[in-house]
């Protein structure tokens, strides 16, 4: 019996909306980088880009546990001496709240060229409202 691949024109690639809104972070991040990876569905092919488009809204309301907002840092590093910048999670989701998703599902994420191009499927935003209702996105459930 032989292993079954999907062609590249099998692939079936579908448009979810995630709302972030008093979702836990990481909880949801998970199911967002499942989702892009194809790890849903039964035609999972680790070296191939089965995933689907995924839509996040409401960035700004997501959930942190504990005491994160103080506590996490956010790090970027221009390269000088001296240019590390540290933020804490309430800075960041004061300042650009979209960061705070893209950073976790990004680090649950395959590092590559495959990792690269499923993380492209992923449109945040900070907003209830996003430009991608032509493509008829259904509701993710993750």
């Amino acid at each position: 019996m032989k292993t079954y691949l999907p062609k590249k024109d099998e692939i079936e690639q579908q448009w979810f909306v995630a709302d972030a809104e008093g979702q836990v972070l990481g909880r949801l991040a998970v199911k967002i980088a499942n989702a892009l990876r194809g790890k849903n569905k039964p035609c999972f092919t680790p070296h191939l880009d089965c995933g689907d488009f995924v839509i996040v809204v409401n960035a700004e309301k997501v959930t942190l546990t504990g005491r994160k907002d103080e506590q996490k840092v956010y790090q970027s590093y221009s390269g000088y001496m001296g240019g590390l910048k540290e933020r804490t999670a309430a800075e960041v989701r004061a300042r650009n709240p979209e960061r705070m998703i893209r950073d976790a599902v990004w680090g649950m994420m395959p590092k590559g060229r495959l990792g690269r191009q499923q993380f492209g499927k992923l449109k945040v935003y900070a907003g209830p409202d996003h430009p991608h209702e032509a493509q008829n996105p259904k509701p993710f459930e993750g």
